[in-house]
């Protein structure tokens, strides 16, 4: 059988063809996700600063346990501002029994205006032997004045040892004299090519009095005595890592370590892949099965007849899973390598645009390109398995009967399962409106694919009814055509599911998905915007101190200053511990350059132990005003706070507002990223320029309307919603491209039909007015069932993330789906239809199916 399925693929290239497109592009799409998953899995940053050290101690994760349905779940979460260890710790692992040395780093960050495009951190000098960085030019820092530097850093500036150069810390430019060059040993990761960013080293004592944290190291480097036994000293640093709460990290995991934004970047590529590939797949196994199901379909009078002559239900199947199986083989043959140029491309632009380092890279392949092959195969036959059953079950006798009519709308059985799926969409229409953020998004992507797999189950009976419906409007519009159309609809309910399915899953999933980060993104520049009362914004990329907004209190026409400090903090929740942007603010005058719209509450009483959260955030943690909130701080600090406000802007200014004497010492700078400045009406040009001399004693600082920093943000979101866009682009474009296959094969296989038609008098132009009668009939369902589904989802999810009862539907968004969705039907029908029209009809009467 498996001979004769090989001759079927070259004999009925048409549909064979449509089956092979789904599959292929089925598998460059799972073989990508998938990919991206292995890569991130392996991935695990690059140690560059810590390549000789054996171990290294820090503190770069937070896990928390919670109680969920009497078991315990452990959420890890990576800290956003870098946890650090306690600068005893270095002692205490310098003692254990095979250490040579025990040396603390400092993570200083720094900017130099000499190359101020170039990523650089500062250290004291003592971590230089972790790497090892060795002096080519020079020598060593001596005294407060002096650094070494990283010859990356110098590259092209002409700099040397003995030039000054300016260097920016602590929201302060100070002048150093260059004592040395630095380069990499030889771990080969920190030359010129690597990817860490340069690096600049201080005395250790300017390094500790520069630090925010000066009692903590950013993390402790443990190097091996040549004679040490590796297992006992890597036993003895994690017992006493573990007494001071840190991690120890080996091998490949020290870049972690050194690279927190490698976990980020891994746990975010992970998430994405994991979630996109699920999501994918659900999509990829409705259309390939619809795909498959429509072709053994459109066969069944070569089945029929293999039946008559004596063929056994059991060749039939083999036959049937032996065409499919290779079908899938050749997909995979062109996908694999498609996924594999798409997932190149992918990675360069997560890099790009920043949600990756360049030290993430694409690797194996092999896993992954078998799991697809495998998952792939096993859909496409599985769905042939089930179309080709009730061909197979039939009598010989009957089966040339059988194919000669449309079986009926399906068994009792499809009706209820696809009434049970129905009611569990309508459930989860309550779901998603009683949780909030990721829970909500994923109980309404479950409702858009539950909705449109009842769809699935129920087609049938519904392009009946819808049939019957609209025959008398098809036949006012298209009179005797459109009369043959309603008949069409009706008889050929059951073979219109595959159509049907596609068409409501596109139009569902673009008007949902697609239009949520619409609504995310202006719901947040709406709040910032209508939220920041105040006129103008001191901004600096290095930081201000909390002496500036003193400053700036004091200027003549300013009513009110407020400094803003932005952060993380990790907050618990009933189902996960997430980490939610948060600002810490003077609460000083914050009412007139702050809006929050606080529902309850006061923003007064803000004080360090003491703080302000989003509804949203509130509901999610348990949290009541007058109540205690338990959070952890950036750095991982466990901290309790009384709720003394909660307000409904947090899309627009975080989640959480804290004073900022909270988080003073606790993230990595220590100083504000903005102050945003209101003036009064007394307030002249004058104002506005002793607020730009104040800029000027600052390093890179300036003074904007806070209309640009509306707009930046604006611009940010574009940025972070360019992966989501990216992906509900391609789950879109496969459901179309799965929606005109099957309308392609479906106009395809009516070469006798409508050659009978023209046989017994209707003309060409009735014949094309009948397909555009039934294109209208099924788009006009397809289009109402899909609309109605994203719509319910849209609303759902929106309301429960952001609080709108109505969503944003931009009008140009949905012209372009209902337009693109009746264009692709009717190019996808009409051209094949109008290629079989100018077969002559007594040939075409005698073309099999």
């Amino acid at each position: 059988m498996l001979t004769l399925a090989a001759q079927m693929l070259r004999h009925r290239k048409g549909g064979f063809t449509a089956t092979f497109v789904a599959l292929a592009a089925g598998v460059a799409v799972l073989m990508a996700c998938a990919l991206l998953v292995e890569s991130a899995w392996h991935y695990r940053g690059q140690a560059q600063r810590y390549a000789k050290a054996v171990a290294v101690v820090a503190d770069r994760d937070l896990t928390v346990s919670t109680e969920l349905f009497g078991e315990t779940e452990r959420t890890t979460v990576t800290l956003p501002e870098r946890g650090g260890v306690p600068a005893s710790l270095a002692d205490r692992l310098a003692v254990v029994p095979g250490v040579e040395r025990a040396v603390g780093d400092r993570f200083l960050a720094v900017t130099a205006t000499s190359a101020p495009d170039v990523p650089v951190t500062g250290h004291g000098w003592a971590s230089a032997v972790l790497a090892p960085y060795r002096t080519v030019e020079g020598g060593p820092p001596r005294s407060d004045g002096e650094i070494a530097v990283d010859a990356r850093l110098l590259a092209g500036t002409g700099l040397g040892p003995g030039d000054s150069t300016q260097i920016i810390t602590g929201g302060a430019s100070r002048t150093y004299r260059i004592s040395g060059v630095v380069e990499a040993g030889d771990a080969g990761t920190s030359g010129a090519g690597g990817s860490g960013g340069a690096v600049l080293f201080f005395t250790d004592a300017h390094a500790a009095r520069l630090d925010p944290h000066r009692e903590r190291f950013d993390a402790v480097g443990v190097l091996a005595a040549p004679d040490a036994d590796r297992a006992a000293l890597l036993a003895g640093v994690r017992e006493a890592a573990g007494a001071a709460g840190a991690t120890t990290y080996t091998g490949d995991d020290r870049g972690l370590a050194e690279q927190p934004e490698a976990r980020t970047a891994r746990d975010f590529v992970l998430q994405a892949g994991g979630a996109f590939g699920g999501y994918a797949a659900v999509i990829i196994a409705f259309a390939v099965a619809g795909t498959v199901g429509l072709s053994v379909r459109h066969r069944r009078r070569d089945l029929a007849l293999l039946r008559a002559v004596a063929a056994t239900p059991g060749q039939v199947r083999r036959m049937i899973l032996g065409e499919t199986g290779l079908l899938a083989l050749l997909a995979a043959v062109a996908g694999v390598p498609l996924g594999l140029l798409a997932t190149g491309w992918i990675r360069d632009e997560l890099v790009t645009r920043g949600f990756a380092p360049g030290s993430f890279t694409v690797r194996g392949g092999l896993l992954s390109g078998a799991a697809v092959t495998v998952a792939m195969a096993a859909v496409a036959l599985t769905s042939a398995w089930i179309a080709a059953r009730r061909t197979t079950r039939i009598r010989p006798t009957e089966a040339l009967g059988e194919a000669a009519v449309e079986p009926g709308p399906g068994s009792r059985a499809r009706a209820v399962t696809g009434l049970v799926f129905l009611a569990g969409a309508v459930s989860l229409i309550g779901l998603t409106g009683a949780t909030d953020g990721q829970t909500a998004l994923g109980a309404a992507v479950g409702m858009l694919y539950t909705f449109v797999l009842a769809v699935a189950l129920l087609a049938p009976w519904i392009n009946r009814a819808a049939a019957r419906l609209l025959g008398p409007v098809l036949q006012a519009v298209w009179g005797t055509s459109g009369h043959l159309a309603a008949a069409n609809l009706r008889a050929n309910a059951r073979g219109t599911v595959a159509v049907l399915t596609a068409l409501v899953l596109s139009v569902g999933l673009g008007g949902s998905v697609w239009f949520l980060q619409d609504n995310l993104r202006r719901q947040t520049v709406v709040q910032s915007r209508d939220g920041t009362l105040a006129q103008h914004a001191l901004v600096s990329g290095t930081g201000l101190p909390e002496s500036a907004t003193e400053e700036a209190r004091r200027i003549p026409g300013v009513t009110a200053a407020t400094g803003v400090r932005r952060t993380s903090v990790v907050v618990p929740g009933d189902l996960e511990t997430r980490a939610v942007v948060a600002q810490g603010i003077d609460p000083r005058g914050a009412d007139r350059t702050l809006d929050l719209r606080v529902r309850s509450g006061s923003l007064t009483g803000l004080a360090k132990d003491t703080v302000a959260v989003s509804t949203a955030t509130a509901d999610a943690a348990g949290w009541e005003l007058g109540g205690t909130a338990r959070l952890w701080l950036g750095d991982g600090t466990p901290v309790t706070l009384k709720v003394v406000a909660l307000y409904e802007r947090g899309f627009g200014f975080g989640d959480v507002t804290l004073h900022t004497g909270t988080l003073t010492g606790h993230t990595v700078t220590g100083l504000d990223d903005r102050i945003l400045v209101r003036t009064g009406p007394d307030a002249d040009a004058g104002t506005l320029e002793a607020l730009n001399g104040l800029a000027a004693r600052y390093p890179a600082a300036s003074v904007v309307g806070t209309d640009t920093l509306t707009g930046e943000l604006a611009q940010d979101l574009a940025v972070s919603g360019w992966l989501n866009k990216l992906l509900i682009t391609v789950l879109a474009g496969y459901a179309l491209l799965a929606a005109a296959n099957t309308l392609i094969m479906a106009a395809l296989a009516r070469t006798r039909e409508l050659s009978l038609l023209r046989l017994v008098g209707v003309t060409r132009g009735q014949v094309k007015r009948m397909v555009h009668a039934e294109q209208a009939g099924l788009l006009g369902v397809a289009l109402a069932i899909g609309g109605t589904i994203a719509a319910v989802t849209l609303t759902s999810v929106v309301n429960a993330v952001t609080g709108q009862r109505v969503p944003y539907v931009p009008a140009a968004g949905w012209l372009g789906i209902v337009g693109g969705t009746v264009a692709l039907a009717l190019v996808a029908t009409m051209l094949p239809v109008g290629r079989l029209l100018r077969t002559p009809p007594v040939q075409g009467i005698g073309i099999r199916e």
